[in-house]
């Protein structure tokens, strides 16, 4: 089976080619340059047999970004959809670890013993952190006890090779739906 996934979620995009669990090609590049990572890894888009996507949670725009991306792609290229958590993919390129996204507002997105969370960088426990939000607030994590990877090491991306790894459930194209936690910046700025 030839899988198209990619995920947008936090600042920086992933996508990856995967046949039979083998990793053809990845990139991992800005949001906007996804189109052209994703023409780079893909030399005929009819062989594909599915699309993973991530969906969240993360940047608002990103994920819509995504989602849509990987909509559209599906429904004309008439090949199935499955949606992935982008913490569950974090999670999977580090075990033990704690997967940490950056939620903005001065709070991460976190997945604590199997249940996603939105909470301030300072309530998470001294383990060891990967993501965006690890990196953004790493000066008070660490001294709080934590371990946080260097800035380059893999683990940070939510690699879309983990995504691909992990999806199972492939249907329609708009049956995958995004994973928000909470209310939209925008409407968070309306609401005061």
């Amino acid at each position: 089976m030839l899988i198209l996934a990619l995920d947008t979620a936090t600042t920086t995009a992933t996508t990856a080619l995967v046949r039979d669990g083998d990793v053809l090609a990845e990139a991992a590049v800005p949001p906007r340059e996804l189109y052209a990572a994703i023409d780079g890894l893909l030399d005929d888009p009819k062989r594909l047999d599915g699309i993973v996507v991530g969906v969240g949670p993360g940047s608002f725009t990103g994920i819509r970004m995504g989602i849509a991306a990987a909509r559209g792609l599906a429904l004309g290229l008439d090949v199935p959809l499955a949606g992935i958590s982008t913490l569950a993919a974090l999670a999977a390129g580090a075990p033990g670890a704690i997967p940490v996204v950056d939620a903005r507002r001065r709070e991460v997105f976190a997945l604590l013993e199997g249940e996603l969370r939105c909470l301030p960088p300072t309530e998470l426990p001294p383990a060891t952190l990967v993501g965006d939000g690890a990196l953004r607030y790493r000066p008070q994590l660490e001294a709080a006890g934590a371990a946080i990877p260097p800035d380059d090491d893999p683990r940070h991306l939510p690699r879309a090779r983990f995504h691909a790894a992990l999806a199972r459930d492939f249907g329609p194209p708009d049956a995958v739906e995004p994973i928000y936690v909470r209310v939209p910046d925008a409407e968070h700025a309306l609401a005061r």
